[in-house]
Order: C-alpha cells, then sequence, then structure tokens
C-alpha cells in the first residue's frame, strides 16, 4: 500500500490508528494541538506532525482518519468532506442528527468517499456471517438478534443502549443490508432516575425481517451473542465465548404436511464450526478497507450508515 493517511487526533484511540497505519506503511502525518504529544508520537513514528488542521490538508495526504473527541467530529469532518476529501470519522459520526444528515449531504455534493469507524464490521467473524448470508446459505432472512449484557461499566451521562448498542445496531443493519425502517424501546430505569440500565429494542427492516437487540450493564453474567436465522438455516456466533461462528441448516418441511392435522416436520441438522481468518485485527482490517477506498465509494461502514446510527441513538433518548 502506498497511500499515505493523516491521524487527526493524538490521543489513546488516535494512537491505535497511528501505530496500525504506521506498521501498515501508511501513515503520513498526525495532527493534534498538543505540540509536546506530538514530539512524542514523531520520535515513536517518525510521521510529519502538525498543531493546525489546515497545514495538513494544504499537503494533500490520501485521506484522512478523524480519531479526536466526539464533540469535535462535526467541524472537523465538515472542513475535510467540503473539500472533496477522503474521510474516516470514528463513531459515533456527530453528537447530533442535524449535524449528521449535513455531512453525508456535503460528501454527496463533493464526492468525497466518506466512512464511519464502526469497528464490528470490521470483525472477521461478523465479515463472515455476512458472507454466508449473501452467499444464500440461510436463504431468506427471518430474524435476527444480538444480546450485550455483563455486570457493570455503569455510565452517568449515557444510557446503557448509546454505550453498548451502537456496535450491535451497525451489526445487524449490515446484515440486512439496510438501516431498520422502524424501532421501538423497552427500557429499564433501576439504579439512575433518568439514565436507562436495560434496553430491549424491537427493530423492523425492509422484507419483513425482524430483530432485537437486548442490552443491559446489571446483568449477573456476560453475554455478547448474535443470532441469524433464515428460511433454510441458521448462524449464530458467540463473542463472550469460544468465539467461533456455527451454521446449521435447521429448518422446517411443510411439504410433509399431507392431511389436516399433520404437523410440519421439524428437519434437525447438526451445527457446523465455520473457519474464520483472525489473522488481522479488525482495526487493521477497517483501516486496510479505509486506504483501499480512498479513490473509491466504500460500501459499507459509511456515512450513510453512520448517520442511521445517530439517528438510532438519538431516538434511544426520547
Amino acid at each position: 500500500m502506498n497511500k499515505k493517511i493523516c491521524v487527526i487526533g493524538g490521543g489513546r484511540w488516535g494512537e491505535n490508528h497511528i501505530r496500525t497505519l504506521h506498521e501498515m506503511g501508511c501513515l503520513g502525518a498526525v495532527v493534534d494541538l498538543c505540540a509536546a504529544r506530538l514530539e512524542e508520537l514523531k520520535a515513536k513514528y517518525g510521521m510529519d506532525t502538525y498543531t493546525e488542521l489546515d497545514e495538513a490538508i494544504a499537503q494533500g495526504y490520501d485521506g484522512y482518519v478523524v480519531a479526536t473527541s466526539a464533540e469535535t467530529h462535526y467541524a472537523i469532518g465538515k472542513k475535510l468532506l467540503s473539500r472533496g476529501l477522503a474521510t474516516l470519522i470514528e463513531k459515533p459520526m456527530t453528537m447530533r442528527i442535524e449535524e449528521s444528515k449535513e455531512l453525508v449531504e456535503i460528501a454527496a455534493r463533493t464526492g468525497a468517499n466518506f466512512m464511519v469507524a464502526h469497528i464490528l464490521l470490521f470483525h472477521p467473524a461478523i465479515n463472515k456471517i455476512k458472507e454466508l448470508i449473501d452467499s444464500g446459505a440461510i436463504g431468506d432472512i427471518y430474524y435476527m438478534y444480538s444480546t450485550r449484557i455483563k455486570f457493570g461499566v455503569v455510565r452517568t451521562e449515557e444510557n446503557v443502549f448509546e454505550s453498548f448498542a451502537p456496535h450491535d445496531l451497525a451489526a445487524l443493519n449490515y446484515f440486512a443490508g439496510a438501516p431498520a425502517e422502524s424501532m421501538t424501546l423497552h427500557r429499564g430505569y433501576f439504579l439512575q432516575k433518568d439514565i436507562c440500565d436495560y434496553v430491549l429494542a424491537f427493530l423492523e427492516y425492509p422484507n419483513n425481517v425482524k430483530a432485537h437487540i437486548q442490552v443491559s450493564w446489571l446483568h449477573p453474567f456476560k453475554e455478547q451473542r448474535i443470532v441469524v436465522v433464515g428460511s433454510r438455516g441458521m448462524i449464530w456466533f458467540d463473542d463472550a465465548g469460544d468465539k467461533q461462528v456455527r451454521f446449521s441448516a435447521k429448518t422446517v418441511d411443510f411439504g410433509s404436511v399431507r392431511n389436516a392435522g399433520d404437523l410440519p416436520r421439524l428437519v434437525d441438522a447438526e451445527a457446523e464450526i465455520v473457519p474464520v481468518d483472525y489473522t488481522d485485527m479488525p482495526l487493521t482490517r477497517e483501516l486496510k478497507y479505509f486506504v483501499a477506498h480512498t479513490d473509491t465509494p466504500p460500501a459499507y461502514s459509511t456515512g450513510a450508515d453512520g448517520y442511521a446510527l445517530v439517528k438510532a441513538l438519538e431516538e434511544s433518548r426520547k
């Protein structure tokens, strides 16, 4: 890869981008307001450094990664996208739905290749599930669900849906190939008056696909599980367990119903472990994808996908 990427933000997560791009041979520069931090990073990674974003833009790097605090994403993203520059913005894309919508519109107008960093979409297991769905292995999707429940990490400024669910919602949208058409949230408030600790969200997707997401930080054990059920089979992934993707051709045969009162035949099948290539970490896969799409539009994890997530999170606060 001969592309050179500029990372904006040299904080903890920003350095993860910096280090990964350096390992890929694609690190061009870093922008940060703190000159001392830039000196520290330059000593480790040897890239160009800037305290002013405009100076980095003037150098014409192949792409820009925005890894600053969330409240700055809109202003920085607008400056980059207005110039038609390939841009990857960390989640959340912006703090307000109107800002996210505007960034998507700017990118469409200028032709900027625009991604939002939803890292679960680059998890090898999630990519494998999508590959199986697209191959027709499970037929038409009937329903999906995701659980992300554990004890602890209680927030005081954001609800559990905002904290836990963005990854799961991004994954379900990815599997369905479109954002949910509607979402209904059932909330539980137990520890704090205005911040929910438990949410069960019901989602409706195109083509009559149903889904739900369960999140809680008040649960006796940890579970992170995704299940996709279709007309020809089922897929599931236990991220808190053995991290294996499993497929089974379980289905229901209505052709066996010959007479009134007959029951359809359950076609059971053994679960198969599907091989998954874990060679690259999700962040590496994400950045490789971004580098490969600085000149061509990304197919997923796009600005439009990021907007759909911001919209859903805003609805969760109502």
